[in-house]
């Protein structure tokens, strides 16, 4: 079992960056592939990016390319996201998953808000 805890969401002005965190329990934290997913209200959750439980392999949606870095510190059990130049459409709630395989996330936080104002 994992529990993930997400934090660092707020209010920013457009073009703003924040880093979002998203904390696990548990020993086995490096055997995990993880993932931050986002949805907006009335929109179904979308996947943002993927990092695989070593760091080596990441993933990002086109639309945060370039913009967004995932990041993770197994020493700490901790996953970051890094949000620079952000728009307005990147408002939603941000959630982060797990799973012993990319693509394949079981367990789930509870989300932090993310608000973006022009």
């Amino acid at each position: 079992q994992v529990q993930l805890v997400e934090s660092g969401g707020g209010l920013v002005q457009t073009g703003g960056s924040l880093r979002l965190s998203c904390a696990a329990s548990g020993r086995t934290f490096s055997m995990y592939a993880m993932a931050w997913f986002r949805q907006a209200p009335g929109e179904e959750r979308e996947f943002v990016a993927l990092i695989s439980g070593t760091g080596g392999i990441t993933y990002y949606a086109d639309s945060v390319k370039g913009r967004f870095t995932i990041s993770r510190d197994n020493a700490k059990n901790t996953v970051y996201l890094q949000m620079n130049s952000l728009k307005s459409e990147d408002t939603a709630v941000y959630y982060c998953g797990a799973g012993l395989k990319i693509g394949t996330y079981v367990y789930w936080g509870q989300g932090t808000q993310v608000t973006v104002s022009s």
